[in-house]
């Protein structure tokens, strides 16, 4: 018997139904229309996010045969990535004008990442994470290869293909493993399977290595983080905004989706003698990754002289935080990670939309240097660059530091005090290299003293990213909240 539930995917129905109508429109749309692609962009994720919360169900709902769960956390992600896409959107049509580059496949390359990550977001089957994975990720080559005239981001799409075809090869095996061994693809059959199952215990942890190789991958997790600096340095800065924000939260909820919810029995290793220890399962693996993001993530960072690279080892930092949540394998951890990776997406979409302001047509502010003196330029644009970076230091008031507080009373609860130690050590090594973009920006003289131009709605979007920012910091309680009841968490 078939239990299709279509009306729950309605959102993604949307979406999906206007990227190709969009696609159809604008091969035909004459040059003085082409902003035409981009209003109907914009529109058609205000209505998918506008159908996302008209249906965000109190229990789960399984739809398509049990292939995709329509759930809480799934809505609010949903919701979260419209939003950051949207955000995105408006953000780089200046960037892209300016430098003959905004052309319809931006747009529409956008709208089918946002769906494949939407499926990711509700997959309920590994065969639906694959789908929605692939999706994304071949939107996001293309869009990292979209300056066909420029060596460096074919160079950085290029890299990004190979390591990304090889991630998602890994990913794949460690199905099929899985797959082998309890024979179905359904992750409540899976978990189910692999609570019952411990004589096949060595080939699920070989399946689970391949699958953690993927998800570090997606996530950028040291040692997987090879193509991250190279492609946030060499695709237009419009699409590492692109790549660096909502697809963070896309990757947060395929770990929830395959280690949680389809391999939760795995999430510590049976020994020889019968006992349990956190590093033969997916726990200990994750706190490996998680210390090596930290401790690589904030070191080479300190080196960097290009902004970008430099807030692409911060991601990578950034991601090992992340994982401490989801290491203290329950609700409240899978909530404070959900909190910090939607806080993180915000954050960088912030410092992002500050390098695309600051370039202009033939100048890309690509250097730590093209922030001096900013504040002399203009004290406004000073301040929201100010609020990004205090708060992706983890500066109290701002929301960065409740989202690390968050993640770090979460581990300590779980009786990894020296793992929060250590996070601590390496936030504060971190805290250097946010702090000299704001020593730079308030107390240098400005190289340049250019007038910063820019469109109304990229002011208004980017006052309004700094002030949510500034919002959530005082009260933080609003989103976790969110992220607790969107858990089952009381």
């Amino acid at each position: 018997m078939t239990n299709l539930n279509m009306l729950w995917l309605l959102p993604e129905m949307l979406l999906l139904t206007m990227a190709c109508l969009i696609l159809v429109i604008d091969a035909y749309l004459p040059k003085n229309l082409q902003g035409l692609t981009f209003q109907l962009a914009c529109g058609t994720l205000i209505g998918t996010a506008l159908l996302i919360l008209a249906a965000i169900p109190s229990e789960p709902v399984l739809a398509m045969n049990d292939m995709v769960v329509i759930d809480p956390m799934g809505a609010v992600l949903k919701f979260f990535i419209v939003l950051i896409v949207f955000m995105a959107f408006i953000y780089s049509r200046g960037y892209l004008r300016d430098r003959k580059m905004l052309r319809g496949e931006y747009f529409v390359l956008g709208l089918f990442a946002a769906l494949g990550m939407m499926v990711m977001v509700s997959a309920h089957s590994l065969l639906t994470i694959y789908l929605g994975l692939e999706l994304l990720s071949l939107s996001l080559y293309a869009m990292v290869a979209m300056h066909r005239e420029s060596q460096q981001a074919s160079e950085a799409a290029m890299k990004y293909f190979v390591l990304g075809a090889l991630a998602s090869g890994m990913l794949l095996y460690g199905m099929s493993m899985l797959y082998g061994v309890t024979g179905t693809l359904d992750l409540a059959e899976l978990a189910l399977a692999i609570s019952q199952n411990s004589e096949q215990q060595t080939i699920l942890v070989f399946g689970l290595v391949f699958i953690v190789v993927g998800l570090g991958f997606k996530l950028g997790a040291v040692p997987f983080h090879m193509w991250i600096p190279d492609v946030y340095q060499g695709a237009p800065t419009a699409v590492t905004l692109f790549i660096s924000s909502a697809p963070k939260i896309a990757a947060f909820a395929m770990l929830m989706r395959l280690l949680v919810d389809g391999m939760e029995g795995l999430y510590v290793g049976l020994q020889p003698d019968g006992t349990h220890s956190a590093w033969g399962g997916w726990q200990g693996m994750l706190i490996l990754l998680s210390i090596l993001s930290m401790a690589m993530g904030n070191i080479i960072a300190i080196a960097q002289r290009n902004i970008k690279r430099m807030l692409a080892y911060s991601t990578i930092a950034h991601v090992g935080y992340l994982m401490l949540g989801v290491i203290a394998a329950n609700e409240a951890g899978y909530a404070a990670s959900m909190f910090y990776v939607i806080v993180y997406a915000l954050m960088t979409l912030g410092a992002f939309g500050m390098i695309i302001l600051l370039s202009r047509a033939g100048f890309e502010a690509e250097h730590i240097d093209d922030f001096r003196g900013l504040n002399e330029r203009s004290p406004w644009y000073a301040l929201i660059m100010l609020i990004m970076m205090l708060s992706m230091a983890g500066v109290p008031p701002m929301i960065g530091f409740w989202a690390k507080w968050s993640v770090l009373a979460q581990v300590i609860k779980a009786d990894f005090l020296w793992l929060a130690i250590v996070a601590v050590l390496f936030a504060l090594i971190g805290a250097f290299y946010y702090l000299r973009i704001v020593w730079m920006m308030y107390f240098e003289k400005p190289q340049d003293m250019t007038v910063i131009e820019a469109s109304m709605d990229m002011r208004v979007a980017l006052s309004a990213n700094a002030l949510v920012i500034l919002g959530l910091g005082i009260m933080p309680h609003s989103l976790m909240v969110v992220c607790l009841s969107a858990l089952g968490v009381n």
